[in-house]
């Protein structure tokens, strides 16, 4: 088999066929299922999916199973493409793919997405050009498994950049924006303490005049206008709750009378 495309769900009923339809021209579709509660895999069986399931661990767990059953003797495909549930290929897309996969010699391809945020297509504040390492051959490619979110792929060999965007319909409401950012400020909080980092009193606050300045001028924040201006402001709230958060824990085991 040439070229397969991946799919990692749990209760994704809303997304699964239309994910599924926008990848039909690969040679088959995966759909690594963690126990969905909803009609997530009926729905991906019947729009001609393969499923397997898995129970949900991390991110990068679930893509190594992905490329675990591409390299099997069941697919032996060349080519995995990831695409999440909630993004779309287009037909743009897809014909860059099928022709870098022909012509050229690297091991893998950056995927550029048009982050859709609030109804916004993202020209900037760090949604766009978002490339993601989603095209890549499963025999150089597997995830550290410990890395829970904001995995990437480890690859052997060189990797290019593809031109064709992925669609994501990303954060379609606030609350949406507001759950995801909690759980990421959470997963960083553990990173930090980890490396051991200690902020000073003022680090919170020059961290998130930094992170504003970084979105909205560096990243070029300013193309989104309002939309942009309040995105990299929410974005500098959690940077300044993150380590707020950091302080208060580093506090609270410094107490005395603490176990160690």
């Amino acid at each position: 088999m040439e070229l397969m495309a991946a799919i990692l769900t749990r209760n994704e009923e809303r997304h699964i066929q239309a994910c599924i339809e926008s990848v039909k021209w690969a040679d088959a579709v995966l759909v690594v299922d963690s126990f969905s509660e909803d009609r997530t895999v009926a729905l991906a069986q019947a729009a001609g999916a393969v499923v397997i399931q898995h129970p949900w661990e991390n991110y990068s767990v679930q893509r190594n199973v992905a490329l675990e059953a591409a390299r099997s003797e069941t697919f032996a495909t060349r080519w995995l493409f990831f695409i999440d549930a909630d993004e779309r290929a287009t037909p743009g897309l897809a014909g860059e793919i099928r022709e870098v996969i022909a012509t050229r010699a690297e091991t893998g391809w950056w995927v550029p997405r048009h982050n859709y945020i609030l109804g916004h297509r993202m020209r900037g504040t760090g949604w766009w050009p978002d490339y993601q390492l989603r095209l890549l051959r499963p025999d150089c490619a597997s995830y550290d498994a410990r890395r829970a979110v904001h995995e990437e792929a480890r690859l052997e060999g060189e990797a290019g950049y593809l031109q064709q965007p992925l669609i994501h319909y990303n954060y379609e409401t606030l609350a949406q924006f507001h759950a995801k950012q909690r759980r990421y400020t959470d997963y960083d909080v553990g990173i930090l303490l980890q490396k051991g980092i200690e902020p000073h009193s003022y680090t919170p606050y020059l961290q998130a005049v930094r992170h504003f300045w970084w979105r909205f001028i560096t990243l070029s924040g300013w193309r989104d206008g309002l939309h942009g201006m309040r995105l990299s402001a929410l974005m500098a709230y959690y940077e300044m709750l993150k380590y707020r958060k950091v302080r208060a824990t580093i506090a609270q085991r410094s107490e005395p009378g603490e176990k160690s």
